[in-house]
């Protein structure tokens, strides 16, 4: 990456660990074109990280997953880290979650293997750099879109990365509320909105949907997330293709429902039996393979309110 007016690099990548993203808000207004929206898996920790950094909604952090990650500051930096406890530390001493810390310059931050959810996200203070691609920089690896090559790339080893140098980031907060931090080791129970389609399912089919503790499948990524569980059975295989939301439940033919994250395909032919708030879609987006979740039918005034509540703390933060 070259030198921005405005910027400094100043982390280095020292091992680039599975898979770490840059995310912003997400890649809105482009679906009709095929292309999906992208954005952090979990919303809610992404918000927070940002908030505790000083940030502003929509600014861009790294989304790290499985952790394995380490970078070294090349100068002072404000930083928050939000979700997962992927064991971070700083010069081998562990950095406290959900709430704003200094990263000296030359320090290593590390971040391990999870210890209670899946994702983490790192937030520093005036926002990475990064050229926006429709709009956003979001990392979408499948199309080759968004993140610090425009390209989608997941970060490598050697990577340098630059941070916007801007005097009026603050923040009111130094860490987040006891209340506001999830608990990532107890069971998933997940807000679902029932579908349109959801009549073409048997009786039975809907108390299992509803009555049963899922198992989240290997087969999980930014993509959707399989569930493991009795098989759903519905009267029609497949529909003409619609699109598909964020937290969207398909139900294949082999009747194990697919919840459908970020990184989604832009339309799909096979039934739906609802879909997932999208916070839920965030709290789903933290289990790890055999972990256990739960659906739980809501109303979509209550879940719409429960949103924009969530949405309207953050965007009150001043720019």
């Amino acid at each position: 990456m070259t030198q921005t007016d405005g910027t400094t690099p100043c982390i280095r990548v020292q091992r680039a660990g599975p898979l770490a993203l840059l995310q912003d808000s997400g890649r809105f207004g482009v679906r009709h074109l095929g292309v999906t929206q992208g954005g952090p898996a979990d919303l809610y920790s992404w918000a927070w990280a940002n908030h505790l950094a000083g940030n502003a909604w929509g600014t861009a952090n790294l989304e790290v997953t499985f952790g394995g990650l380490q970078l070294v500051a090349g100068r002072d930096l404000r930083i928050a880290i939000a979700g997962a406890d992927l064991g971070a530390t700083l010069e081998q001493k562990p950095v406290p979650l959900w709430q704003s810390v200094t990263w000296k310059e030359g320090q290593t931050l590390a971040f391990d293997a999870p210890v209670s959810g899946l994702r983490a996200y790192l937030a520093v203070a005036g926002g990475f750099v990064a050229e926006p691609v429709l709009g956003s920089v979001a990392s979408v690896c499948r199309e080759e879109l968004g993140g610090f090559s425009g390209l989608g790339d997941k970060l490598a080893s050697g990577d340098q990365l630059f941070v916007h140098n801007k005097s009026d980031s603050r923040h009111e907060l130094p860490e987040a509320p006891e209340d506001a931090v999830p608990d990532f080791s107890q069971p998933a129970v997940l807000g679902f909105l029932p579908g349109a389609q959801i009549g073409h399912f048997t009786g039975r089919s809907l108390f299992d949907a509803f009555n049963t503790w899922w198992q989240v499948d290997d087969l999980a990524d930014r993509m959707g997330v399989r569930l493991i569980g009795p098989k759903l059975y519905c009267n029609i295989s497949t529909l003409v293709s619609e699109g598909i939301n964020l937290g969207g439940v398909q139900v294949p033919p082999d009747g194990q429902p697919i919840a459908l994250l970020n990184d989604r395909q832009t339309i799909g032919g096979y039934p739906r039996l609802g879909s997932l708030t999208p916070l839920s879609a965030s709290r789903l987006a933290q289990c790890l393979p055999k972990e256990e979740v739960k659906l739980l039918p809501k109303g979509s005034d209550t879940a719409l309110r429960q949103y924009r509540t969530f949405r309207a703390f953050f965007h009150a933060r001043p720019r």
